[in-house]
């Protein structure tokens, strides 16, 4: 539990607008628990944003602190997710459904993150730290 505390003061410590974009992905992610009862996009959603980005990350942030090199956790974890997802466009039916809707939503919340890690990551490389 101290490393979630630490890490959630190290988050607020940084700018606002990253605290409440990963506030909003939280929120975001927490609802495919309710749509994985009916399709296995939001398991695969599930497992990778609730489960193996959180181990991944607390692993990094352990070792790191709170570094840009974090970002790794989300590539790691979320790649085989997205490509997973979208092999299954076809499947999501979006207009008929609030699940596929959602699948979107989520898949669009997860790019735009990895835009940012993607960045994070390349500029620790380079040398750049927080």
């Amino acid at each position: 539990m101290d490393l979630l505390t630490r890490f959630s003061e190290d988050m607020q410590q940084g700018p606002i607008w990253v605290y409440y974009w990963v506030n909003f992905m939280g929120l975001i992610f927490l609802l495919s628990i309710l749509f994985a009862f009916k399709r296995v996009e939001p398991r695969w959603i599930a497992l990778s944003t609730l489960v193996l980005a959180p181990i991944i990350m607390f692993s990094l942030y352990a070792q790191f602190g709170y570094e840009r090199i974090l970002g790794w956790a989300h590539i790691i974890a979320w790649a085989p997710a997205i490509a997973y997802l979208w092999m299954r466009r076809s499947q999501w039916q979006v207009r008929q459904t609030l699940t596929g809707k959602y699948i979107v939503l989520a898949l669009i919340v997860m790019l735009v993150s990895l835009a940012f890690d993607i960045n994070d990551v390349i500029r620790y490389a380079m040398g750049e730290r927080m």
